[in-house]
């Protein structure tokens, strides 16, 4: 009778595999119950913020940002490491002693990548996966039950984002070239009306790390990206390059991940709602300006061709158009004069990395997503401004 011997494992490959199966498990969970999503999104993951986020907290530049660097890093040292290794067998030349060091440094390297990557999967599962499969904001707080708006109900959101921008262009602080200033500290505000929002709002209540800018928001640009959740930092960082209008509502949207708010479109409107109920008049310029080309572009989309119709139809000032850029451009200029990579392909790719990430993570319509802020929005001024 043949005898199999099984393989006995050591103290780290059983602590490697259960470690391995919890993640297995809590991943079940979050496609499962949604109950346990919720829980943990209101109990355990504002731990995370509150310990290990004061912690990144400390540190000036975006820790997160090095973190991606250094996953780069490693990720060509093990392509470059296995293409030696490859050689060396190829090529039996090499000395048996060298090769026989060479695998064995090789093997520690690989052991300690497979455990960093653990890491990042048990990081990805805690600070994403759960928070994906969790209740959005309208389900938390509005409780208002999803249904199709009119186009007139539509329009008159529409019309009136569109007069408070129009009012609050007049208004807003301007240098003797007509761009807009703000003297004050904008990240402290932006998480003083965080906390404000979370008295109204329990799961926004708490501590806020500071949003810290990118040192490659040139990059962020050739990605049309306004801001990052870092969920291996907890961080909220945002594109420092970008016109001075996109800042205060990107930074509370970027905080709002931070409470467990991972979609796109809840993320928008709670960082709209941080800017409009300021009380200052640049933040609010700001949050209306985040979602005025969610509602004209769907405007747009219903009325198609027969724009001439709508005499109800509030005009968008040039003012408005001019302040609602996403970056001026002298710095487009700068940034493809200097680019390594063509921005259409930068912004190509991006575009298939987060489409797919949104998808894995149960997210169907990908980054349609973020256009949902639409909804919320008519569920939200639904009795006041319709």
């Amino acid at each position: 009778m043949m005898h199999v011997k099984l393989h006995k494992f050591n103290l780290k490959q059983k602590i490697y595999l259960g470690i391995l199966a919890g993640i297995v498990g809590l991943n079940v969970a979050a496609w499962c119950v949604p109950a346990f999503c919720d829980w943990y999104i209101a109990h355990i993951f504002p731990v995370w913020v509150n310990t290990y986020g004061r912690f990144t907290g400390f540190f000036p530049f975006s820790v997160g940002e090095w973190l991606l660097a250094a996953g780069v890093f490693l990720t060509l040292a093990a392509l470059l490491l296995g293409l030696v290794l490859l050689v060396t067998l190829l090529f039996p030349r090499f000395r048996k002693n060298g090769r026989k060091k060479l695998a064995g440094g090789a093997a520690k390297f690989y052991r300690g990548l497979a455990w960093i990557l653990l890491g990042v999967l048990l990081v990805m599962t805690l600070n994403c996966t759960l928070l994906y499969h969790g209740s959005g904001f309208n389900k938390k707080y509005l409780g208002i039950e999803e249904r199709d708006y009119t186009f007139e109900e539509l329009l008159a959101v529409r019309n009136y984002v569109v007069r408070r921008c129009n009012e609050l262009s007049a208004v807003v602080e301007r240098d003797e070239n007509g761009d807009i200033v703000y003297n004050g500290d904008m990240a402290e505000e932006a998480i003083l009306q965080m906390q404000n929002l979370g008295k109204i709002y329990t799961g926004l209540k708490g501590f806020y790390p500071r949003p810290k800018p990118l040192i490659f928001s040139d990059f962020m640009c050739q990605q049309y990206m306004q801001g990052y959740y870092f969920p291996f930092s907890m961080e909220a960082n945002y594109n420092d390059v970008m016109y001075l209008t996109n800042k205060p509502a990107t930074m509370c949207h970027e905080l709002a991940h931070l409470k467990g708010f991972i979609y796109e479109d809840d993320a928008n409107f709670v960082g709209f709602l941080a800017c409009i109920s300021s009380g200052d008049i640049f933040f609010e310029y700001s949050g209306y300006l985040s979602v005025l080309y969610y509602l004209d572009n769907d405007f747009y989309d219903v009325i198609g061709g027969n724009r001439e119709r709508y005499y109800e139809e509030e005009q968008i000032l040039p003012q408005v158009h001019a302040d609602n850029i996403f970056v001026k451009q002298e710095e487009w200029d700068r940034i493809n004069g200097s680019a390594l990579i063509d921005t259409e392909v930068v912004d190509a790719v991006s575009d298939s990395f987060v489409e797919t990430s949104l998808k894995l993570n149960g997210v169907e319509d990908g980054m349609i997503s973020y256009n949902r802020v639409v909804q919320l929005l008519l569920q939200y001024y639904e009795g006041d401004v319709f």
